[in-house]
Parts: structure tokens; sequence; C-alpha cells
């Protein structure tokens, strides 16, 4: 048995039970598998509020993986040339764009895009 088969760090936080049906419980939540995109029911708004008086488009109804998430918002940001952020499957663009976004959504594919 060498030094690192015996490596008490390694199990600092673990908790042992004697419970012969226990099951290692974790913090993250599966995340759902990604809807297709002409199954996706994505709606563009506009919003003011929280932002510190700048406006931004938010495209809300993304069903997925955080990922995929970032990715479409990576091709919006990109195609848009602004700033942005997905967080909790909303998308996030800078601007007041919405027309501009939902042209660009429906050209990749999703179809029930408003």
């Amino acid at each position: 048995m060498g030094a690192k088969d015996n490596d008490w760090k390694a199990r600092l936080g673990m908790v042992y039970s004697t419970n012969p049906d226990f099951q290692f419980e974790t913090d993250e939540e599966d995340e759902p598998d990604t809807l297709d995109k002409n199954q996706q029911k994505l709606r563009v708004f506009i919003e003011k509020k929280n932002r510190g008086g700048k406006t931004a488009t938010v495209v809300k109804g993304f069903v997925g993986k955080e990922d995929d998430c970032k990715d479409l918002a990576k091709l919006l940001k990109t195609k848009c040339g602004v700033g942005g952020s997905c967080k909790d499957g909303e998308i996030i663009i800078q601007g007041e764009i919405k027309e501009k976004v939902i042209e660009l959504l429906k050209k990749e594919g999703y179809t029930q895009t408003k």
C-alpha cells in the first residue's frame, strides 16, 4: 500500500453510513436533455429592470443542458455583435434587438420562437 492509496485528504468531507440501502447524493441536479430546435418554445422579451438603466433582450424558455444554452447564447452574441450571458435557461443579450434575435433564432431552426 503506497502513500497515494492512503491519502486522508481524499476522504475529507466524506460521510460513511451503516445503512445498506445508502445512496451517495450530490448537490448537482440532473440537467434535462436538450429538446430539438423545432420543439423549443422560446419567447423573446425586452427588459429594463435591474440592469442599471440599460436595456436587454431576454430569451426565455430554453429547455436543455447549460452548455447547449451557452452555445446558443454565444451564437446570438456573435451574430449581433454584442455581449450577453446564459443563466438558468435564460439568454440575456445586451441591447434592444428583439426582432433581430427572433429572426436569427428562426433562421437557426427554432421555429416556435415568438
